[in-house]
């Protein structure tokens, strides 16, 4: 019996150790299988919380960003006062793209599509090529009727979406007035003219949807949805007139290829307001496609932005001063002697002749230098610096443009004899066109001088309407000094260098200059380069525009009497007729 008991033991003690061997395993495995199951759901919960709620939310949730509608902006013209011309407006294109996984023979489409894109055989076939691409961008702004002509070849793989894009009518002719839209990165954005200032008012504000839909693809009502309107951008009215803007920035054109010239600039201004009706230069771009210019300079607006001493053009200014402050008048006396040595400096007529006795009239009428030198020493320096500022010279206008400079002046602070001189005919200071015809519409309409403004109104999507009044700068001359340079602006163009600028059975103001343009690598000005520019006004009596017209250094002629003049009295005479404006004399 002991003995058998002893044997029973000795196999219940194996048996329990087997048992607490495979317990001890089952534990394992459990304690095993629980620990991968809770740092599973630590990194599906934790670690991995953010990717699985994107994919969760991408399965569930809609997302779409609302694009607005960019402003639009329009002219009008004097015969259409209620109908607005688009000028800058939005079109949408197509944009042709490839599914290269979906394009059943590459060489083929490639082939078939190398006739209607702008891409040449081979590398449309790259593209297509690329086996596990989903999406293969192949050409953008696509006119809707060469989409329909590829969508007709039936390539599989081929697919088309819609793009809007900014589109002007009317091409070159208000280039530089309008600017562009074009990428900033991958933004696209206004620059430059009116698009680059009034960006923001004419992008307007983003908004965006978000909903929810279940596994079905039905929209969960009760689910969390957010909607933020996109907000349109607001539409802009200029004040250019659609029919002055073709009419003489055509015969600009013209008149710098006839001359040979390396450009030219132009504005037309209503002396009463302010108002410009027309501004352009040469050369211009197309802002459809303005990557092709060859030069980012043609995207500058010459007018506003490029600044250059003016020559005789600005006597006028000079004698307003002295006209203004009673030491000269129209009849007063000077005897020329051909030069004037100040200190070291021996100033001459543009023309090296000597005139004898002369009036102020005759002055203007012959352009003297040493006599608009003598009508600047009875001012005074401090008071010359004065009545040109007061003009507004040597600052910004205030434009609604991308781009304006000041001008430079500054040489008239020191209150020098030598840089007051030369300043009083248009030399050792710098000024835009813009500056000049403001200035010149100052003198035109009894010495007011009007900020130019170039927007007449700004339509916003909520209907609300932004009018631009215009606004008086300040009072430069007296009304009697006005009509006083007025008519002595008047002999200028019957008996003086300006001849070519008058219009039969009118009276028209102006003023030639023929400037010089100073070395850039030395001291001096180059005597083979000129530019020419004539300013002025008409009928003198009543003005109905105001006007600067400048070529840059033509290849045929020299002085502006040839050049700028006959380009004002052309525009001239069609504004009249435009106008409608009656002729106030007899014709000779």
């Amino acid at each position: 019996m002991p003995t058998v008991w002893r044997k029973r033991k000795k196999h219940s003690k194996g048996k329990t150790t087997k048992s607490f061997d495979r317990l001890t395993f089952l534990s394992c495995v459990i304690f095993l299988f629980v620990g991968v199951i809770v740092y599973r759901l630590f990194t599906l919960q934790v670690l991995q919380h953010p990717f699985y709620e994107a994919l969760a939310s991408g399965q569930h949730d809609i997302y779409e960003d609302l694009y607005p509608e960019r402003g639009e902006i329009f002219v009008r013209d004097r015969y259409s006062e209620d109908e607005r011309y688009p000028i800058a407006t939005n079109k949408t294109f197509k944009q042709v793209y490839a599914v290269p996984k979906q394009v059943d023979d590459p060489r083929a489409s490639a082939e078939k599509l190398a006739s209607f894109l702008e891409m040449e055989e081979e590398e449309i076939l790259k593209r297509l090529e690329k086996e596990d691409d989903l999406y293969e961008p192949l050409q953008r702004q696509v006119p809707e009727e060469r989409a329909e002509q590829i969508a007709a070849l039936n390539l599989a793989g081929i697919k088309f979406t819609d793009e809007s894009y900014r589109y002007y009518p009317e091409g070159r002719i208000f280039s530089h007035v309008l600017g562009f839209v074009g990428y900033q990165g991958d933004v696209r954005k206004g620059q430059y003219g009116i698009e680059g200032y009034f960006d923001e008012v004419l992008t307007g504000a983003p908004g965006f949807f978000q909903a929810q839909y279940d596994s079905g693809g039905r929209w969960i009502t009760v689910g969390d949805t957010e909607f933020q309107e996109a907000k349109d951008g607001s539409d802009i009215v200029l004040t250019i007139d659609r029919t002055v803007q073709f009419t003489a920035c055509e015969k600009l054109a013209a008149a710098v290829e006839r001359h040979g010239a390396d450009s030219g600039s132009l504005v037309i201004m209503n002396p009463k307001t302010g108002a410009v009706l027309a501004m352009c230069n040469v050369p211009d771009f197309d802002p459809n496609v303005y990557n092709e210019v060859e030069d980012a300079n043609a995207y500058i607006n010459r007018a506003t932005y490029i600044q250059y001493e003016p020559g005789s053009v600005f006597k006028p200014i000079t004698m307003a001063a002295a006209l203004n402050e009673g030491v000269v008048g129209p009849n007063t006396k000077y005897v020329d002697e051909g030069e004037v040595k100040i200190g070291k400096y021996t100033i001459r007529n543009a023309d090296n002749k000597t005139y004898g006795e002369q009036t102020m009239t005759q002055v203007l009428e012959e352009s003297i230098n040493t006599g608009v030198m003598h009508a600047e020493s009875k001012v005074g320096n401090e008071k010359f610096f004065d009545y040109v500022s007061a003009f507004g010279f040597g600052q910004v206008s205030g434009i609604a443009l991308h781009s304006e400079t000041s001008g430079d002046i500054t040489s008239l602070e020191k209150l020098q004899d030598i840089y007051a001189a030369t300043a009083s005919f248009g030399h050792g200071i710098t000024v835009t066109p813009l500056q000049l015809v403001t200035a010149y519409s100052a003198i035109a309409n009894g010495g007011t001088l009007f900020q130019p403004y170039i927007v007449d109104q700004i339509a916003h999507p909520d209907g609300s309407v932004d009018i631009t009044q215009p606004q008086e700068v300040r009072q430069v001359i007296s009304s009697k000094t006005a009509a006083t340079l007025g008519a002595m602006l008047v002999r200028v163009v019957e008996n003086g260098h300006g001849q070519r600028a008058g219009v039969e059975g009118y009276y028209i103001a102006g003023k030639t200059g023929t400037a010089q343009i100073p070395l850039t690598d030395r001291p001096g000005y180059d005597p083979n380069k000129t530019i020419g520019s004539f300013a002025g006004f008409g009928p003198v009596d009543d003005p109905v525009f105001a006007m600067i017209v400048k070529i840059d250094v033509p290849k045929d002629v020299i002085w502006a009497e040839s050049s700028a003049a006959p380009l004002f009295g052309d525009i001239a005479e069609f504004l009249l007729q435009y106008y409608e404006v009656p002729p106030t004399r007899t014709a000779e």
